[in-house]
């Protein structure tokens, strides 16, 4: 992945060990602890915002941002599926 940015470098950690620690929590019926597992993701996605530029000019930089938002949602969703919440 092409990571430059410190923030990147933060969320995509975060990502992996969230990921990691939200499957194990749904495998054992856990689902308090995969939404807490998810909670942790909030400041590094924070300072990715505040910090990073998604749109960047360079467009292998910009998908690779993109992607690593799309692991967002994809982590959210071994959780449940919040496209069904209304509001």
């Amino acid at each position: 992945k092409l990571l430059k940015e410190k923030e990147e470098l933060a969320l995509a950690a975060a990502l992996e060990s969230v990921k990691q620690d939200a499957v194990a929590a749904i495998n054992v019926e856990n689902f308090t602890g995969a939404m807490n597992a998810l909670a942790e993701l909030r400041k590094p996605v924070d300072a990715f915002f505040e910090k990073v530029t998604v749109n960047a000019d360079d467009a292998k930089l910009r998908l690779n941002r993109l992607r690593l938002l799309s692991e967002i949602r994809a982590a959210t969703q071994t959780v449940a599926d919040f496209s069904k919440i209304a509001g």
